[in-house]
């Protein structure tokens, strides 16, 4: 029972749902462990490269520029590159949720979702158009499993981030650029349009990537402990790390013209100038005590529980710090955690997560009218339960707590999603079989005695995809 219990655990806790408890067997702990890895690469069609997707930018950047030098003062057509910019949107939406849902690997699939959250780059600002995808794939999915240090480097400076914290926007007070920008302003006589400064992503790396919030205590002393004076002499180091205007320009996407000369102190360390410092300020903040507790906290969050045991985060932080930030060393720390297999379930799925589980254990791509329509069908459903896929809300990422998806709307979308799908398959798929089947022991007598007694099967499928042992994880 104990085996087949963990099995259910591992299957809807640490990955996204699986329609046999055999695929985690009799080990749960070693299937986990067995996925511990680089994400595999992402199912789709039509998926750009982050060179690609940056030339699309650029693109759309030289169009405006000719757009402004016009003096046509005819209506202005239809931007050209909004079909090619939707067609883009689409195909990353649906291979996000096509490779959850066909995965073999569920446990390192539900990992690339949490670090993409965790460093989250958003559809919500314009900015962003045909990157976030290129930004998952190549920013998170290589390094979900290496050092810290590395995911953090790979995804502060690609350039979705650059351009959804604004770094673009960014320009050394002393740069040669700025030079440059007012010596043309004084000779046309005009007041040089310069924005500085931008702090975005020098606060958001301290804040939601590494450090937390500067507030709390640990063991080793205060917890965060940056100042303002630490994020300006970060986004000094941040200058120059914009795309580039030329598609000629170097692979790292670092401008010097742009940088701020000279050395700056972050945290009490001196840093010199040059795409390098940035390297080693990343590298001290991944090595930070602070980050260590930060991200351990977070993934216990995830994976086990809203406020998760203080034991449990302390072990987490320990092992990451003995570790020098090897992810992978964090991962079998949790999994080796009993913790983490306590019951009952206390994480709510999101509804992303519902959508895929409820595909995978319906095995949804072979039920269905063969796998063409299924994307489609998934992305719709995650944005019609109030979460647009690669749309979060805020530099924060989607929120990972029960009460932020428990709202009385909420969870009469998740009723009309299940009824649907019975309407859908009620009459071929024997609920009470699959119940059985996915749950394990974790099929509560109410739960059964309810699908046994429903109407009909999609009134029983509805009552499981709806059962909280199958909502919860």
């Amino acid at each position: 029972m104990a085996s087949t219990l963990h099995a259910a655990i591992a299957a809807h806790r640490f990955g996204l749902g699986e329609a046999d408890l055999a695929t985690p067997g009799t080990d749960p702990q070693g299937w986990l462990r067995e996925q511990i890895g680089p994400a595999d690469a992402a199912r789709g069609e039509g998926l750009l490269t982050t060179a690609a997707a940056v030339e699309l930018v650029r693109e759309e950047q030289r169009a405006r520029r000719e757009a402004r030098r016009s003096a046509a003062k005819e209506p202005q057509a239809a931007d050209p590159l909004a079909g090619h910019y939707r067609e883009t949107l689409v195909a990353d939406a649906r291979s996000r949720l096509l490779t959850a849902v066909s995965s073999t690997r569920p446990f390192a699939e539900r990992l690339q979702w949490f670090w993409a959250n965790h460093f989250t780059v958003s559809l919500a600002k314009g900015a962003t158009r045909g990157l976030v995808g290129a930004f998952e794939r190549d920013a998170i999915r290589p390094h979900i499993a290496g050092r810290f240090e590395d995911l953090l480097w790979a995804s502060t400076t690609h350039p979705a981030m650059l351009r959804y914290l604004d770094n673009q926007q960014s320009a050394g007070p002393h740069s040669r650029a700025v030079a440059l920008i007012e010596r043309r302003a004084r000779r046309d006589d005009e007041t040089p349009r310069i924005t500085g400064l931008n702090e975005n992503l020098a606060r958001e790396v301290l804040e939601l990537h590494t450090l937390g919030a500067a507030s709390g205590r640990g063991p080793d002393g205060p917890r965060g402990g940056y100042t303002q004076a630490d994020v300006t002499a970060f986004a000094a180091v941040l200058t120059g790390w914009r795309i580039a205007a030329r598609s000629d320009a170097a692979a790292l996407p670092f401008d010097a013209a742009w940088h701020e000369p000279g050395h700056k102190t972050v945290l009490g360390r001196s840093y010199g100038e040059g795409p390098q410092a940035l390297r080693a300020v990343l590298a001290d903040l991944a090595r930070h005590p602070s980050t260590a507790h930060f991200l351990a906290t977070k993934l216990a969050r995830h994976f086990v529980a809203d406020e998760p045991p203080p034991a449990l985060v302390d072990r987490l932080a320990a092992r990451y710090l003995r570790s020098d930030g090897q992810l992978a060393e964090l991962y079998r720390e949790l999994i080796a955690s009993p913790e983490a297999w306590a019951e009952p379930a206390a994480k709510l799925k999101t509804p992303e997560e519902f959508v895929v589980s409820s595909a995978r254990v319906l095995s949804l791509g072979r039920v269905e009218a063969g796998a063409a329509r299924l994307p489609a069908m998934l992305v719709a459903g995650a944005q019609a339960l109030g979460q647009r896929p690669q749309a979060a809300p805020s530099p924060a990422g989607w929120p990972d707590r029960a009460e932020d998806w428990l709202g009385p709307e909420a969870l009469w979308k998740r009723l009309e999603w299940a009824s649907r799908l019975g309407d859908r398959l009620g009459t071929r798929i024997d609920a009470r079989e699959l119940a059985a089947r996915c749950l394990g022991p974790r099929l509560g007598a109410a739960t059964r005695q309810q699908i046994e007694r429903a109407a009909d099967g999609a009134q029983a499928l509805a009552l499981l995809l709806m059962a909280p042992e199958f909502q919860r994880r």
